[in-house]
């Protein structure tokens, strides 16, 4: 019976979270989808937005997830991991190279200055901001799962 429990309350508290994630996506993406036009970095805002959420909860709330008895997917996500920090290391790196070449300014397009430089700031940010942290927290989340792993051979506890 208590596991029954247990197993309800770590979906319901899963559905929170990406209900969470879900609000967050809505609220940087929808004022950029509303304002500006032909905004070519959408998906890279999505994939740091969802990474830097879900691996950030992943590492402190591990737990109380669906993954804290699951041995065997926490060793495929160490590996996973290796190639997702390449991939968010590079799209940053692209989005970079985009605001260095060509200006955020080309993302906003003709408005008033100070409107244009308030979107330039917000863009500019927030993709740094999640950029950054989804860096961090994929670099660090396989650490965690590695410990996870020695705790559940070791201990019995995640």
């Amino acid at each position: 019976m208590a596991s029954q429990i247990q197993k309800g309350a770590v979906k319901q508290l899963e559905l929170l979270w990406w209900l969470i994630t879900f609000l967050v996506l809505a609220a940087v993406l929808l004022p950029i989808y509303f304002n500006i036009g032909n905004f070519p970095f959408y998906t890279l805002n999505i994939v740091v937005i969802i990474c830097f959420i879900t691996l950030g909860r992943y590492i402190f709330l591990l737990p109380y997830t669906y993954l804290a008895h699951r041995e065997t997917w926490k060793i495929v996500l160490v590996f996973l991991c290796i190639p997702l920090v390449f991939y968010l290391v590079q799209e940053l790196n692209n989005f970079q190279t985009f605001v260095d070449e060509r200006g955020v300014e080309s993302l906003v397009g003709k408005r008033p200055a100070d409107r244009q430089m308030q979107w330039v700031y917000f863009i500019q940010n927030e993709i740094l901001l999640f950029g950054v942290g989804a860096v961090i927290t994929a670099v660090i989340f396989p650490f965690r799962l590695i410990l996870s792993v020695w705790r559940g051979r070791n201990r019995g506890t995640v």
